[in-house]
């Protein structure tokens, strides 16, 4: 593990791509306010609590956790105990990569979601380590990448997050139907949304798909919708400085004093409040400024 956190070290204060294909590392964050993406996450250092829907997850150095479908989440990571960085990588996960692994197993299994942290065993961590360490023999990647890739997907199906690698591989069952609409509402936020027809798509009852959808994202449709509003609104008023009335249209909003209240709700403070937090001070406007994350 020393040696992993240490090849990490190299990483950014932000995702940072390794080479690798699908592979990303990083060395602390400001926050995880972010919608992942399918993708396995192994916290090397630090601690990072999200909130998922009702679930407030905390992950300790040495856990991991899949997310099976683009999930909105809010939270912070912290340094660990004697001030050492915020540490972790992670890996996109492809269908059909995953499906391979998998093979005849995923007709037997049962995906049922766990919103829980994982301790990463010691065949996990060593699969990583040779993954990672790659990074100094970039001229193997194309050869060994992938075995190491599929060793890695192999001793996760192996451990208790194995459903979630389950419902991302079965292309044909109710949760990848739900996937699907979720992929669906990621791109059509700002729209305004239906049950009936949502449901539709993933061709469920209302009731069904409901039930479904929540299992996975331990979300409503409509609040996963309302947080990927939000998220996207603080993202375009921090990184693009546009105004808060502006952005609540924007995002899908009809009223500029809804957005208000539910942003509050969300992330603690009233859009200008929060956006005040990250401003530069005038007296130091002429000096370099770190990018926000």
């Amino acid at each position: 593990m020393d040696e992993l956190r240490s090849i990490v070290m190299r990483a950014e204060s932000r995702w940072t791509a390794t080479g690798i294909p699908r592979v990303s590392m990083v060395r602390s964050e400001a926050c995880s306010d972010q919608v992942y993406e399918p993708m396995l996450h192994v916290v090397l250092q630090g601690s990072k609590i999200l909130s998922v829907g009702e679930h407030v997850l905390r992950f300790e150095p040495a856990s991991y956790f899949v997310v099976p479908v683009h999930l909105p989440a809010i939270g912070q990571v912290n340094s660990d105990d004697a001030g050492g960085p915020y540490l972790a990588v992670s890996l996109t996960l492809d269908a059909s990569v995953v499906a391979s692994v998998l093979g005849a197993d995923v007709g037997a299994c049962k995906a049922t979601p766990d919103f829980a942290p994982s301790a990463a065993a010691p065949d996990l961590v060593d699969a990583w380590l040779r993954m990672m360490r790659l990074l100094d023999r970039l001229d193997d990647v194309a050869m060994l990448a992938p075995m190491i890739e599929r060793e890695i997907l192999f001793r996760v199906s192996q451990g208790p997050q194995g459903p979630m690698l389950c419902s991302i591989a079965r292309g044909d069952s109710r949760m990848s139907r739900v996937r699907r609409s979720i992929d669906w509402l990621c791109e059509h936020f700002t729209e305004t949304i239906r049950a009936e027809a949502i449901a539709e798509m993933a061709g469920m009852s209302v009731p069904a798909f409901y039930r479904h959808f929540t299992a996975m994202t331990a979300m409503t449709p409509i609040q996963y919708q309302k947080k990927l509003r939000l998220l996207q609104a603080r993202r375009l008023m921090l990184f693009e400085h546009r105004d808060a009335t502006t952005v609540a249209f924007a995002v899908g909003y009809e009223s500029a004093s809804q957005f208000s209240r539910e942003y509050a709700r969300m992330f603690g403070l009233p859009p200008i409040k929060d956006m005040a937090r990250f401003k530069v001070p005038e007296a130091r406007e002429s000096t370099d400024v770190s990018e926000l994350k």
